[in-house]
């Protein structure tokens, strides 16, 4: 990826400046190239409690980051191919954070503020990250608002559906969902609630008229969800749902990162008859 010299001044900026917002880290040592300084403003955004922070200093965020999506190359639904035989249906192998869609399925914990992890490889924190911190000041009002009315030790239930803007996702929403995490054994209590992480999304986007999303592989890797099991209950709610709403969406994706998730997803669609 190229960086133009607005951007790396962007990026000096906002390393400045997110270093004096936390004040344990003002002295950090990052060394003088790009690439060790944009994984050092990610660890800072990524650890960063939710605060405020200067319109000045979100405006260059801002830019910053909608400047990388397009550097990154936005990828509009009209480019997406749809599966053979399902005009509403597709498969994506990619970065979810490029998808020009009308929302994407972020996978998240039980707390809903997103993945402090300094740079972590998850879903949650590669959607916090290019969103921006506004991400999880979004989701934090949201949860202060949850524990008044339900009581200050609520976290957020496996398979409900939280709509948020998307700040500077190239896609108009994030869904945020928490999938079942699998401990030791799979069972019939833990494929339920994947299974209403999935159906609950769909009716979110009905009811906020979103007519295409984009799912994650929700539950699997961190969380040890079966990665063919899920695939085939992503598919079949997915489905199920389309059947019983047949005008309601226009297209739904499931979104791959890794070579072994597309081909389970390509042979568990084969397997259906549309």
């Amino acid at each position: 990826m190229t960086q133009n010299r607005e951007q790396k001044k962007r990026l000096d900026y906002l390393l400045k400046e997110f270093k004096e917002d936390s004040v344990q880290y003002k002295d950090l040592e990052i060394k003088d190239n790009y690439n060790d300084k944009r994984m050092a403003l990610r660890s800072l955004m990524n650890i960063r409690m939710p605060q405020h922070m200067s319109d000045d200093v979100l405006k260059v965020q801002d830019d910053f980051l909608k400047e990388e999506a397009k550097e990154k190359g936005i990828i509009k639904l009209a480019d997406i191919p749809t599966v053979k035989k399902q005009e509403r249906l597709s498969i994506w192998q990619g970065d979810i954070t490029r998808l020009e869609v009308g929302a994407i399925v972020n996978a998240a914990n039980s707390q809903m503020l997103g993945c402090f992890v300094p740079c972590h490889r998850c879903i949650d924190n590669a959607i916090h990250s290019a969103a921006g911190i506004q991400l999880r000041e979004e989701c934090n009002h949201i949860m202060i608002q949850r524990r008044l009315k339900y009581g200050k030790n609520y976290e957020e239930p496996v398979g409900t559906a939280t709509l948020t803007k998307a700040y500077n996702l190239p896609c108009e929403y994030v869904i945020h969902t928490v999938g079942p995490i699998v401990y030791s054994r799979l069972n019939d209590v833990l494929c339920q609630d994947l299974r209403n992480c999935y159906e609950n999304v769909l009716k979110c986007c009905v009811k906020n008229n979103i007519k295409s999303v984009a799912f994650c592989c929700i539950s699997t890797g961190e969380f040890h969800f079966p990665n063919d099991r899920a695939a085939e209950i992503a598919v079949e709610t997915v489905t199920d749902f389309l059947k019983k709403n047949s005008n309601c969406m226009e297209r739904i994706i499931f979104n791959v990162f890794k070579d072994n998730d597309l081909e389970i997803y390509e042979n568990v669609l084969k397997q259906l008859s549309f």
